[in-house]
């Protein structure tokens, strides 16, 4: 009997017929070690992050389509399911994690998941083979779990439509060509400011004679190096010293990466001879300062700012200080409002923003040479290309003064050094209130007392440790190294708990306290000589990391006593000092 023959059944949802649009392509990923010996990559889609994944992986424009991806209900009615593929080049697999995130803490929420070879097959998971929970809220996070850390992929995630939706065209995009020459006008662009080139020329220099050049960076998550796969080797700060040292630097570089994510030059200036100058062992040729990006919700408006660069300035071996403006997604940055701070010191100027926005709404082949989606990793970081775009912006400068070094023009180099060395004559542009500023935390009260000049100090119920801080990788390290170790900390377990008080002279303090995502944490009150001076609430930025705030801010030396306790109905919380910024 012969057997009929069939062909394939046709599916009942032909998936890959409907209309799709990307959040991510080709995006590199990298598991970085966790704590239970797994490598995970975590993505945040969080608030406004999807929608612009969405504009810039996916070319969406359409209001009602981006208005639905901000909430777990929306999200539901546009999308029907969800293709990812992971090219990894071997056997590995990887557990992909869609999060939604619930509507109150500690409550249940939609996790979509599925496990696979990371071997570039689309996989597509549909959405109703995971049942939405009435905790959703909206998409949280993506994780691509890998069995071990190390493990170094590239990911696409797109999102099928339900009936009723349409997409555009997703964009092909064409391989950044850095060796063409309008790459290389691209760059050119960059140079915000030669200004006075004279120091940096003479790191140049020191590198060619054969001695060791350091080079430090300090800024916000873009140093840190968000974004950049690995992310201790493909920082633009990584790239850039390793290419200082090919081209300049025969003694070879140390590497000083001092970026914090989420936090402002508030923050930077307090921490600076800890992370740059590392406690008097370091001491920088180059101090590269980005918080172009980070410093919107800087209280002092730009004199925070103004205060690290003239510290920097300060330095009596007077390094070369390059200021450098990275860019949001959104064509933005501060350098309007800090730029006069290098016009002032007469600094080199390095500006992202100059370089890569006039060219994005261009088409390839009419003058385009990186697209938003190839820059960015996501909205506010760079991708792999766009850290090498950075270190390529500050490496078009650092040539400039190579040249300047080559030529050997002693009357302009000796000029030069002048300049620098009366350079903090000049009237501060902005204000430079916190120049002189300090770090005051348990170790360095224990190992410099003589520093503060403290009268009296009561713990109270602050007497504990807080160890889960926020890490960074710091330098070339890809473990994270927790911020503030030497803090004090109040567990929430007093019946009545006790207050922090410290006495001793300043004219200007801040506090350092610990942000937290965590609800354990509670609102504490800040009194400097019994008037409230700010309510600290860690609850508020909705993540772990650091703080600073200012608590007094005068002309004159005096001796003041700062309290901290916990407010009214709060006793059971927690709340974490991590240290406090003193200005004598």
């Amino acid at each position: 009997m012969e057997t009929e023959r069939r062909g394939p059944v046709a599916p009942k949802d032909p998936v890959l017929k409907r209309p799709y649009f990307y959040i991510m392509h080709e995006k590199a990923i990298f598991a970085s070690p966790q704590p239970d010996g797994r490598g995970i990559q975590f993505i945040y889609e969080d608030g406004s992050r999807l929608l612009d994944a969405a504009k810039i992986a996916g070319n969406v424009t359409d209001e009602e389509t981006l208005e639905c991806l901000k909430t777990a209900e929306g999200f539901r009615k546009l999308v029907h399911s969800i293709g990812v593929a992971v090219t990894e080049g071997s056997s590995e697999k990887v557990n992909f994690v869609f999060q939604m995130y619930p509507k109150g803490p500690g409550e249940p929420s939609t996790s979509i998941e599925a496990q696979f070879e990371a071997d570039g097959m689309e996989r597509v998971i549909p959405l109703e083979e995971f049942p939405a929970m009435d905790t959703d809220r909206c998409p949280g996070q993506i994780r691509f779990e890998f069995a071990h850390p190390g493990v170094q992929a590239s990911a696409d995630v797109r999102f099928y439509l339900n009936d009723g939706f349409t997409a555009p065209p997703q964009t092909q995009e064409t391989a950044v060509e850095f060796d063409s020459e309008g790459y290389r006008e691209m760059i050119r662009r960059s140079v915000m400011q030669e200004g006075n080139l004279t120091a940096l020329a003479e790191a140049v220099e020191k590198g060619q004679r054969g001695e060791e050049v350091t080079l430090a960076f300090i800024g916000g998550s873009i140093t840190q190096g968000a974004g950049a796969i690995p992310i201790h080797e493909n920082s633009y700060a990584k790239l850039y010293a390793n290419e200082f040292e090919k081209r300049y630097a025969k003694g070879g570089v140390r590497f000083l990466k001092a970026g914090v994510g989420g936090t402002p030059s508030e923050l930077g200036m307090i921490r600076f001879e800890r992370d740059i100058l590392r406690d008097g062992d370091a001491k920088p040729d180059v101090i590269v300062i980005e918080f172009a990006v980070n410093d919107e919700g800087d209280e002092t408006k730009g004199v925070c700012f103004e205060s690290l660069v003239r510290k920097s300035l300060a330095l009596p071996w007077h390094p070369a200080v390059v200021l450098l403006f990275a860019v949001f997604s959104f064509d933005w940055n501060l350098q309007d409002r800090l730029g006069c701070v290098g016009e002032c010191y007469d600094l080199p100027m390095v500006s992202v923003l100059n370089a890569v926005t006039p060219q994005f709404p261009l088409l390839p082949g009419e003058g385009r040479i990186v697209s938003k989606n190839q820059f960015f990793y996501d909205i506010f970081h760079p991708s792999n290309v766009g850290h090498r775009i950075m270190s390529d912006c500050l490496l078009e400068m650092t040539e400039k003064a190579a040249k300047l070094a080559a030529e050997g023009n002693a009357e302009m180099k000796t000029a030069g050094k002048k300049e620098i060395e009366k350079i903090l004559e000049r009237k501060p542009v902005i204000g430079a209130d916190f120049e002189k500023v300090i770090l005051m935390d348990r170790k360095e009260l224990s190992e410099h007392p003589e520093r503060f000049g403290v009268e009296s100090l009561e713990e109270g119920s602050f007497d504990g440790e807080d160890r889960a801080l926020q890490a960074v990788e710091m330098d070339s390290e890809i473990v994270p190294v927790p911020e503030f170790p030497y803090n004090w900390h109040y567990d929430g377990s007093a019946e009545r708990p006790g207050i922090f008080r410290v006495k001793l002279p300043f004219r200007r303090a801040l506090l350092v306290f610990k942000d937290s995502g965590d609800p354990a944490f509670g609102r504490a009150e800040v009194f400097v000589d019994g008037e409230k001076k700010l309510l600290a609430d860690p609850l508020l930025a909705g993540w772990n990391h650091c703080n600073a705030a200012i608590i007094w801010n005068g002309e004159s030396e005096e001796t003041h006593t700062v309290e901290i306790r916990m407010a009214k109905g709060q006793e059971e919380k927690k709340f974490t000092i991590l240290g406090f910024g003193i200005v004598k």
